[in-house]
């Protein structure tokens, strides 16, 4: 959602709206697996997920007007809150279940949370929010990330995986 809020108020095309729905959608599972050599990626192995991101988009942009953009804003703030642990924890797993370093396993989980945005806004000729913001979507990932790798070490989730 938030590709789709950023794509209408800089007022891109259809094409551009897909681009940068996807790109905020994708982007950072995308960098995790080109950094962990996995094949394929996972929306190319989860073809759904880019049939939803083109339904989204097309409903988008059909019913989504300026005036909105601010309630829907809000109303992301808890799901975007959600979204950005889970991918922090499983871009975190899926370096640990290669048995990389904890600092690296950390890196790809916030990588995953986070460089979508990223790309979203370099995309949009904006300052990444993940730099300029001053909520700590990027420290929480951080953080969140070590809990993962310091309750795996510990045990606490043996053999968990995604």
């Amino acid at each position: 959602m938030s590709g789709l809020l950023e794509a209408a108020r800089k007022r891109l095309d259809a094409v551009g709206v897909c681009l940068v729905a996807g790109l905020a959608a994708f982007g950072g599972g995308t960098l995790r697996d080109v950094l962990l050599d996995r094949r394929p990626f996972f929306w190319v192995a989860h073809s759904e997920w880019l049939w939803g991101l083109l339904a989204l988009c097309i409903g988008a942009m059909v019913f989504l007007r300026a005036q909105h953009f601010a309630p829907t804003e809000r109303a992301m703030q808890w799901p975007d809150a959600l979204g950005l642990g889970l991918f922090s924890a499983s871009g975190t797993q899926l370096a640990l279940a290669q048995d990389l370093p904890g600092i690296v396993a950390v890196l790809m989980g916030v990588i995953t949370a986070t460089f979508g945005g990223v790309l979203r806004d370099i995309v949009c000729n904006e300052i990444p929010a993940a730099l300029r913001d001053h909520r700590p979507y990027a420290i929480c990932a951080f953080i969140g990330a070590w809990v993962l790798v310091l309750a795996q070490h510990l045990g606490v989730l043996p053999g968990w995986r995604w």
